[in-house]
């Protein structure tokens, strides 16, 4: 499949990965989590091998693995992203060329570790893209860390990213309001077919509103439909739809979002499934850890407000 940013517009699901009591994935548990958040009335594609599907937890088989799976239940026409985690250019051309050959569409290529410190604002986050692009021939898209994480892209480089021509999306995750505004006026007058996919889980409502292509969440893996009704009411210009929806993500958002540390989202959405009677197990592989009662209890009261559970 050959894609642009058009191909990518609406509600991409970074999936979460289930695992078994033994820390072995759960391969019935994704099935049924696909079942519940890739259904095409509510999302348009499919994300995996990212921090929601615990990437850096998994081993290289087991990441072809996942993209080979995911292919093969959602079929060849719906666009299938898969995240490289890269510690330096070599290893993002083994892992890119590894989720092209297992069936993803696009490969979208996270900071190499050497980018952090400040290194993350030069050009050589410009340089890597390129060398990736005429290595690869392959769409790619550019995962935008939060600016504060020192591996976030200056609003320059990434204007000068997306002027590569096999990069055709930008997941948008700088993690303030007014760095993604800035970042989609440059993207836009730089390379206006290139897709802007926020995903910045605190500003989902005001990131739609100032303009986008659709939202990228792990959170679709818990609460699809909740995202689509606010991304299919901002293409209405339904403002009072959208908040309509926001008011019911709002609870969800609090109790996956709030509590520290945030990296541990992935683990409650897990939880929440586990909830909803699709996956029997919400444990995380070490490092990280399940959640304790406390916030698990606010997730369930979250859901039900939400008039999910």
């Amino acid at each position: 499949m050959s894609l642009t940013g058009k191909d990518l517009r609406g509600i991409t699901v970074a999936t979460v990965l289930p695992f078994d009591s033994e820390g072995a994935i759960d391969w019935d548990g994704y099935a049924a989590v696909l079942e519940h958040c890739a259904r095409p009335e509510t999302t348009d594609c499919v994300f995996v091998n990212g921090h929601a599907g615990e990437a850096t937890a998994l081993t290289p088989h087991e990441r072809t693995e996942v993209i080979r799976f995911t292919r093969d239940h959602i079929g060849a026409g719906r666009p299938l992203l898969a995240g490289v985690v890269p510690t330096g250019l070599p290893d993002a051309t083994t892992q890119a060329e590894a989720a092209r050959e297992a069936g993803a569409d696009v490969a979208v290529i996270f900071p190499a570790e050497a980018l952090g410190g400040g290194n993350a604002a030069t050009g050589a986050p410009v340089a890597m893209m390129e060398k990736l692009a005429r290595t690869l021939q392959m769409p790619l898209s550019v995962f935008q860390f939060p600016i504060a994480s020192g591996f976030g892209f200056s609003t320059p480089v990434l204007a000068e990213i997306a002027r590569i021509p096999e990069v055709i999306a930008v997941k948008e995750g700088s993690a303030t309001l007014l760095a993604y505004d800035e970042n989609r006026r440059a993207i836009r007058a730089a390379a206006p077919d290139v897709a802007i996919l926020p995903s910045n889980f605190h500003w989902f409502f005001a990131q739609v509103a100032l303009g986008g292509d659709g939202i990228l969440s792990g959170l679709a893996s818990l609460v699809p439909g909740l995202l689509a009704n606010l991304w299919k009411a901002s293409e209405a210009m339904d403002l009072a739809a959208m908040r309509a929806a926001n008011d019911r993500l709002y609870p969800v958002v609090r109790a996956v979002y709030g509590p520290a540390p945030v990296i541990d989202m992935h683990t409650r959405m897990k939880d929440g499934l586990q909830m909803l009677g699709i996956i029997e197990n919400a444990d995380p592989r070490l490092p990280l850890l399940p959640q304790s009662a406390e916030i698990v209890e606010g997730l369930r009261r979250a859901l039900i407000t939400a008039e999910v559970l």
